[in-house]
């Protein structure tokens, strides 16, 4: 059975978070808590780690996963174009439940799955996911449950559906039972372009209407 280590007693979080990091490391999947529900993890940069977590999942590669980053930095270093309403957008809700999809740069070397040139980037503001991911770097990140099955909002949810596929459980307690908002901000890099809701979470459609404009929304 893979371990779980409670990362509210300071001897199992410091053991918990470098076993995380070497299993990023080797390809391994680890399941992390987020500001919102918890997280199945992979390393972004590693193919056949992104192959573990849609297996693992249950999903196929058109359902690609998210990208969770330690910083704004980052987010310039990944998407191709940063329109100005994600600016906005990132500056209000970053870090926090916002899931933003851009095009992906074209030069990096990784393979999300069937993403069409995109990319779906989010900092979350989990203490422990960004200390992970400040050392790992871009991690592949999607709800840690089976597809079809209600996302875990503990790390023993997320152990009795995935088990032995995970290298090892980080548990911070109970998380948010929502996920995070997702928008796709590519329209808005072309003439007369709007951003289009995908799914509303814990951040409300009508905040994010009231920040970037109405007209500018579908």
């Amino acid at each position: 059975m893979a371990p779980i280590y409670d990362c509210s007693v300071d001897a199992e979080l410091l053991t918990g978070m470098r076993l995380a990091r070497t299993a990023i490391g080797r390809g391994d999947l680890v399941v992390i808590p987020t500001d919102t529900v918890y997280g199945l993890a992979a390393d972004a940069f590693n193919p056949a780690a992104v192959q573990k977590l849609i297996d693992a999942k249950g999903r196929t590669r058109q359902s690609p996963p998210p990208v969770l980053i330690p910083g704004i930095p980052t987010l310039d270093a990944l998407a191709e174009s940063v329109p100005d309403e994600v600016r906005a957008l990132v500056a209000a809700f970053w870090p926090g439940g916002l899931t933003i999809i851009l095009p992906a740069q074209s030069s990096l070397s990784w393979d999300l799955g069937e993403t069409r040139g995109t990319v779906a980037l989010r900092m979350p503001s989990s203490r422990i996911a960004l200390e992970l991911l400040s050392e790992t770097g871009p991690l592949a990140v999607s709800s840690a449950n089976l597809t079809g099955q209600p996302a875990a909002t503990t790390a023993q949810d997320a152990e009795r559906m995935l088990g032995d596929s995970v290298a090892l459980y980080l548990d911070d307690g109970p998380g948010g039972t929502l996920a995070s908002t997702i928008v796709d901000a590519t329209g808005l890099l072309a003439p007369e372009g709007k951003l289009r809701i995908v799914r509303e979470g814990v951040i409300a459609s009508a905040d994010i209407r009231d920040l970037v404009g109405a007209d500018k929304c579908e």
